[in-house]
């Protein structure tokens, strides 16, 4: 498969200069949510910042955005919810034929709040033609899409990764069939965004591999898409030159402990290293008990070993990666790698699969191994803890790399290209 790039933005008269008024579209945004939340909210900030209107339009979790952005909540029943997961709506709810489908969506194994959220995303959108220059949906891939379309609004989509990735992880990480089942089940979605991505013209995605792993598994055609890389929050992530750095520390990070994010592999790592030398783990994020890392814990003996921070807040970041002698991203896949990429801008050495598009990311600013298998993270590891010379020389290139190569102002200008390009293929033209 040939290089997926962005070709040059169309330059006619009366297309370039003037703010663009930008819709963006989340089914759910929270960063605690994961990657996408935190894209939402750069994103948002980015393009402000480069004069443009943003208005973001979310499901629940909803985004934490900057005050200067306007949030449209677009309530759902939250079923997810862990403060009332799996609640039984009332009646007033059940009033709406969208909450009656995600109710029995959920209440049968499934995953509606992709396909329930661009429903309402149509609803909002249908009375406000005209109010917007492009919608940017945020990998919902619903329906919906396909009506607001219709509308006449330009679109462009963001397909992080393709989604087909996890759930392969995740039906190879169970073995009774009752389980592969109640996955399948659970992606059952995947079929929808599959349909409705070969119907729409443009799309970003935010890697050279994930671009290739997109137009394969979602059938695309490679000139639809567009690689806009991520961009690092450095003002959040950087170094603090005050903090000492603790021998033997590690720190990995785990914003859904999924099978894809790999964490077991570097937990059995972890107990081989634990033989040998007295090592401490600080996991960013907390374990769910239904995915099995509490009794790995157990079975390693690595209670002492490591720690799980819970969630913490974004200024907390920076101390962490300060005092941590290496970081360590074990993860299966990634489209991107913001958690490598958020070790570097600290200046702490990194030592990262493989897996998607982290080599991207990394380039030779970090240790590279296998996705997979942990004796390689071992090995890996280990070579570092013992060379602070080559730690320090990794954490250098590492802060330098991110800020020539990932910054949310380089996302958003080339964004911004995109969008040009697809009002141009809708046949809307702005006027100076």
């Amino acid at each position: 498969m040939g290089s997926i790039t962005i070709r040059p933005a169309d330059t006619r008269e009366g297309t370039n200069g003037k703010p663009l008024k930008v819709c963006l579209l989340t089914y759910r945004g929270n960063p605690t949510c994961g990657g996408q939340g935190i894209y939402i909210k750069r994103v948002s900030r980015a393009l402000k910042d480069l004069g443009h209107q943003v208005d973001v339009v979310s499901g629940p979790p909803y985004p934490d955005l900057d005050e200067d952005v306007p949030l449209h909540q677009l309530e759902g029943l939250d079923l997810y919810n862990p403060e009332a997961l799996f609640r039984i709506p009332t009646i007033k709810e059940l009033r709406s034929s969208i909450n009656v489908l995600e109710w029995m969506g959920v209440s049968t194994g499934g995953f509606p709040e992709p396909l329930t959220f661009g429903l309402r995303a149509y609803r909002f959108l249908k009375d406000r033609v005209g109010e917007f220059d492009i919608i940017h949906d945020n990998q919902c891939l619903a329906y919906g899409l396909l009506k607001i379309q219709q509308l006449g609004f330009p679109l462009v989509a963001t397909i992080h990764h393709p989604i087909m990735v996890d759930r392969e992880a995740e039906l190879e990480s169970v073995r009774w069939w009752w389980k592969k089942l109640k996955i399948r089940r659970w992606y059952s979605f995947v079929g929808m965004q599959t349909k409705v991505s070969r119907d729409l013209s443009h799309f970003i995605t935010v890697s050279e591999r994930s671009g290739q792993d997109v137009a394969r598994e979602f059938a695309i055609p490679t000139q639809r898409l567009h690689v806009v890389p991520n961009g690092i929050e450095t003002g959040t992530f950087r170094p603090l030159p005050g903090v000492k750095r603790e021998e033997n520390r590690i720190i990995t990070t785990t914003s859904s402990d999924v099978p894809i994010k790999g964490l077991r592999y570097l937990l059995e790592a972890v107990a081989s290293i634990a033989r040998e030398r007295d090592i401490r783990v600080t996991v960013i994020g907390k374990p769910r008990k239904d995915k099995g890392v509490e009794k790995l814990m157990k079975d390693l003996a690595l209670d002492r070993f490591v720690e799980f921070t819970g969630r913490i807040e974004d200024e907390e970041f920076a101390q962490y990666y300060a005092r941590a002698t290496l970081a360590v991203v074990p993860s299966l896949y990634e489209g991107f790698g913001f958690p490598a990429g958020e070790a570097m801008a600290c200046k702490t050495p990194v030592v990262s699969t493989t897996g998607g598009a982290l080599p991207e990311v990394v380039g030779d600013a970090g240790v590279l191994v296998p996705p997979g298998d942990s004796q390689a993270l071992a090995g890996a590891i280990v070579s570092l803890l013992d060379d602070p010379e080559r730690r320090h020389r990794l954490g250098e290139a590492g802060y330098r790399r991110v800020h020539e190569h990932f910054t949310w102002k380089r996302a958003a200008e080339r964004m911004v290209e995109v969008y040009r390009e697809a009002m141009h293929a809708n046949g809307r033209f702005l006027e100076n």
